[in-house]
């Protein structure tokens, strides 16, 4: 396996997943320069309804913003086991308790189009650092406007009802619920995967991201 290991890191030399930068012997996932100046989020929040909290590593802007963007629509998903590592240190500091960890889904036909959901790519990843299962609790059922086309939270909310129903809601009722993405901006997508988790019988959602935009902890 060593061996293994030393031949895909002379094909393929591990680089930071902000900025691309080769990454030396004594640095994982990150450089140093970029652990040292991305904004990092401290403490957990709420942005949007029906979830109790939230945490998430980054600020979304800059290289985090870039490499968030490369993830998902450049075909890199092998960033998800670093994200997933970073992630799962957030949750871990934060320390959330949950029964549940699961994610918020994306449409089949965005998924064909894509080759891979993000999200749930992110949650396993999670799930093999924190040594839990990843459940599935949602499907989305519609193939609405993508969230990023609006800039309106309004709009935003609206373009997100009714596009999930539950999955098996005996995996998780009267359970606390982690619901893993990428990105929170306004909360409407996390807000109604949370609502339809409650209305299935979850006993609590808490939400955790790899970025959150214009953050504030209000």
């Amino acid at each position: 396996m060593k061996a293994v290991t030393w031949l895909l890191d002379l094909l393929y030399p591990p680089r930071c997943v902000f900025c691309r930068k080769l990454l030396r012997s004594d640095e994982t996932d990150v450089c140093k320069k970029c652990r040292g100046r991305l904004p990092q989020i401290d403490g957990t929040f709420k942005r949007g309804k029906f979830f109790t909290q939230c945490c998430s590593v980054y600020e979304y802007r800059d290289e985090a913003a870039d490499s968030l963007k490369r993830y998902k629509f450049g075909g890199l998903r092998h960033y998800a086991a670093a994200y997933g590592r970073l992630l799962a240190m957030c949750i871990l500091r934060e320390r959330l308790e949950f029964d549940v960890l699961t994610w918020a889904p994306i449409s089949k036909k965005r998924r064909r189009a894509r080759g891979y959901d993000q999200s749930r790519l992110l949650a396993e990843a999670v799930a093999r650092e924190l040594g839990v299962q990843c459940v599935q609790t949602l499907e989305k059922i519609r193939d609405n406007p993508a969230q990023s086309t609006m800039k309106d939270a309004a709009a935003r909310h609206a373009n997100v009802m009714g596009v999930y129903r539950a999955v098996m809601p005996e995996r998780f009722a009267g359970r606390r619920v982690l619901l893993i993405d990428d990105i929170i901006t306004t909360g409407a997508t996390l807000s109604e995967c949370s609502f339809v988790l409650l209305n299935a019988g979850a006993a609590e959602v808490l939400c955790a991201t790899v970025a959150a935009t214009q953050f504030s902890n209000n």
